[in-house]
């Protein structure tokens, strides 16, 4: 069937795919967003472009097919893989104490929003569960094509070529996104196994770097084959690589600060950090709860719940004291 033809026709499907963890924005919240429907408590939400892109694909393989409708029926599978692909994160993310219950479909592929443990292997099985959904349906797909073309004769072209563009879409999409290249799941990989032995941040700092020059190169190479889709995708990598740069230099600077003892978050196990300014008042005042005892400094109001600096989750301010021994 033409490899280098089909890698060709492929190039938006198999660089469509990207997952990122701990998104800064929230579906339910930024506009354009859709909610289709809701499974196992996660919501999946459609960004409107994703319709838009979707029309631009069908028309460029719109004579793929003898029917347009298995060029259709394509497009939606290979949107159906990536969701299963972003539940695989989220559920795992889910079995080891985590949170998850949004997935983002639009034109880069999925996005799913899990929050695990502050944990290098709750990181790590939250990041690797999703590839391992494309590995279970790389026999699903592969034996679907050879049953359908070895044992019915009578299948038509177009069910044998939508079965082939389907097992190949699929194991694309895994050779793809295992490349160590941050923020794909090969580089959160690569960061999580780092994780065990550098520490969270400078494991952030060593993939961030490596994605940054994998990005470079990929955008490199899509300028001299003249492919502006993947082009796209070069910078949005780039652009979160250089985001994990940030974020680590100031987990980094954050881990340094002293820290109150007797103390830590029920969520992370981190001690609070003194003199952070973690809490906000309704009455706009900034101040760290734990000098205070919870209450403002400026209308001495008190709230129970506070917010940990370090994985951003809220608890009483009564669980993070420790019991003496």
């Amino acid at each position: 069937m033409g490899f280098m033809r089909k890698v060709k026709e492929l190039r938006g499907a198999v660089y469509n795919h990207h997952n990122m963890a701990h998104p800064s924005v929230t579906p339910g919240t930024s506009p354009g967003t859709i909610r289709l429907f809701r499974f196992a408590g996660i919501d999946v939400f459609l960004h409107w472009s994703w319709g838009l892109v979707a029309i631009l694909e069908l028309q460029t393989r719109k004579d793929h097919y003898q029917s347009p409708l298995w060029n259709l029926a394509e497009y939606l599978t290979l949107f159906l893989i990536v969701l299963l692909h972003e539940f695989g994160h989220s559920l795992a993310c889910r079995s080891v104490g985590g949170r998850a219950d949004r997935i983002l479909l639009w034109p880069l592929g999925g996005v799913a929003y899990v929050d695990p443990p502050r944990r290098p292997g709750a990181m790590l099985w939250s990041i690797a569960a999703g590839p391992l959904v494309n590995v279970l349906l790389v026999p699903v797909t592969l034996g679907m094509y050879f049953f359908a073309d070895r044992l019915l004769p009578g299948a038509s072209r177009d069910l044998l070529e939508y079965l082939y563009m389907i097992a190949f879409i699929n194991i694309g999409l895994l050779v793809f996104n295992m490349l160590p290249i941050y923020p794909l799941d090969g580089g959160q990989v690569l960061q999580s196994i780092l994780w065990f032995f550098v520490g969270q941040a400078r494991s952030l700092a060593i993939a961030a770097t490596i994605g940054f020059i994998g990005a470079a190169a990929g955008c490199g190479l899509a300028l001299y084959i003249g492919d502006w889709w993947l082009v796209i995708i070069a910078i949005f990598a780039a652009s979160r690589c250089r985001e994990g740069m940030r974020q680590s230099k100031n987990l980094s600077a954050l881990l340094s600060q002293p820290r109150y003892g007797g103390m830590k978050c029920p969520s992370c196990g981190e001690a609070p950090v003194i003199g952070a300014v973690i809490a906000r008042c309704a009455c706009g005042q900034r101040f760290d709860p734990f000098s205070t005892g919870g209450a403002c400094p400026s209308c001495r109001s008190t709230s129970g719940v506070v917010p940990c600096a370090m994985c951003n989750r809220t608890s009483e301010l009564g669980a993070w004291r420790t019991p003496m021994l």
